[in-house]
This record gives structure tokens, sequence and C-alpha cells, in this order.
């Protein structure tokens, strides 16, 4: 056997083993969830343990760019405190550990329609009917007899059509409440909040993260979801329900591979 041939068995070899190895991991991580899933048949998705919602914001403290701190004025002998929506004390969300109620109306509409035609049609004729005589020559060279004042004859056509089009209709009415994770150097607020909804045997998971301003909360204290930067809004389920409508784990990644 030559070495060409030996280093192409081996390349063969090699991506012969490396599909049984992904082959396998994957059989592993289903069969993982498959047993996972077969010790909790015929039990309610679990909620979760109440726990600091702070990770959804971010793993690690907001850093944005920040103007110089600003020191703010104080009057020790006054009743009233400036910018305060009460007589005493102003009870909107300003410190971490407050709450908030972040209100989303999401109605969200969009119509794309794209049209493309195209047609090109192409025509070349060329002859060499004197040629300093070598075009008698052709007829030796070629198997058929050559005309040179018709030597190249050429056409083409072609016609292209392309259609596409977009509709989308989103509607989302939630209201969830939050927590401020952190107070920014400029007096910006860092909040984030979950909620978990069990109805029979479907979960429903709602999160949010984001910066807001002081200033856009509203006197009920609650804030509308787009005034809120770098906004994360999240809604889904868990359960049965979410489980049917999910493609299986082999038809995931069978799609993934298949290069047709």
């Amino acid at each position: 056997m030559t070495q060409t041939g030996k280093t192409a068995m081996e390349k063969t070899a090699l991506l012969a083993r490396n599909a049984a190895l992904i082959l396998l991991i994957g059989f592993t991580l289903s069969a993982c969830n498959m047993f996972s899933r077969l010790a909790s048949v015929g039990e309610e998705p679990k909620l979760s343990t109440i726990d600091s919602p702070a990770p959804l914001a971010s793993s690690q403290a907001v850093s944005l760019p920040m103007p110089a701190p600003q020191t703010l004025e104080r009057q020790p002998n006054s009743l009233w405190r400036p910018g305060s929506r009460a007589f005493l004390k102003d009870q909107r969300a300003s410190n971490i550990g407050d709450l908030l109620t972040v209100i989303i109306e999401i109605q969200d509409n969009a119509a794309i329609n794209n049209n493309t035609v195209r047609n090109r049609t192409a025509a070349e004729n060329s002859s060499a009917s004197a040629f300093l005589g070598y075009e008698a020559g052709l007829a030796q060279l070629l198997p058929e007899a050559v005309n040179p004042t018709n030597l190249i004859d050429l056409d083409s056509n072609s016609t292209t059509s392309g259609g596409g089009g977009v509709n989308r209709n989103e509607s989302i009415s939630l209201r969830v409440a939050a927590l401020v994770t952190q107070v920014l150097p400029n007096g910006n607020l860092v909040l984030a909040g979950r909620q978990e909804v069990r109805v029979n045997y479907e979960k429903r998971e709602l999160q949010v993260a984001g910066i807001i301003r002081p200033e856009d909360i509203t006197s009920q204290n609650t804030i509308s979801y787009d005034q809120i930067a770098e906004a994360r809004i999240a809604y889904g389920g868990q359960g049965q329900i979410s489980d049917l409508q999910q493609p299986r784990y082999g038809q995931q990644v069978f799609d993934i591979l298949w290069p047709f």
C-alpha cells in the first residue's frame, strides 16, 4: 500500500472516530436528561428557591462611563425634601433592596414584502474569413469542416426571480415586581426581577433586568419597559406542553450536523 493510500485511510479512520465520539457524547447527554425526566414522571415542575435576582442583571457589578459624583444638597431644618413625592418621605424605589413594578406592554407589528425580477440577454458573433491564410488550416485541426465567416457564435439568456415576505405580530402584557440591585455613581438604578407561575404541569417564568433613571419612576412606584436601558426581558415556560413543542435532541443534533 502506498503512503498516499495509507494517509487517506488514516484520515478516514480519524473522521470516523471523531464522529463516533460526538455521537457518544450526544447519547450520554441525552441519557442523563432521559433519566432525570424519568425520575420526575407524574410530578409537577418544581419551583426554584427564593434567591437574590442580582445575577439576572449581570454576573459582575455594572460598570459604565459615569460623570463626576455630585454632592446632594440637604436641608436638615426643613420638613420638605427637594424632589420628594410624599410630604415626609419619597416612597419610590431609590436604594438597594427597594422594590418597584415593571409594566411590560409590547405591541409589535412588522410587515415586509420584497420582490426581485432580473432578465439578461447576451449575444456575440465572431468571424475570421481572412487571417494570413491560416484560417484554411482550421479544417486540419478540427474534426469537422469550419466556416471562417461564422467561426464563433455565442448566445446566453438568464432570468432571476425572487420574492420574500415577513409578517410578524407580537403582543405581551405583563407586570412584574423587580428589585434594585445596584445604585450607579450617577444615580441610575440597576434592577432585576423574576416571577414564576405554575398552572397544573406547566410553569411560566418571567425575567426582567436593566438600568433605569429614578426620575422615570412614577408616583405609583412603577416604570414602563421602554424606559429601561439595556433591557433584558425573557418570557418562557417549562413543562409538558413546552416539551412537546421542542424537537427531540437527536433531531436537533441531526439538523446541525447534516450539511444538505
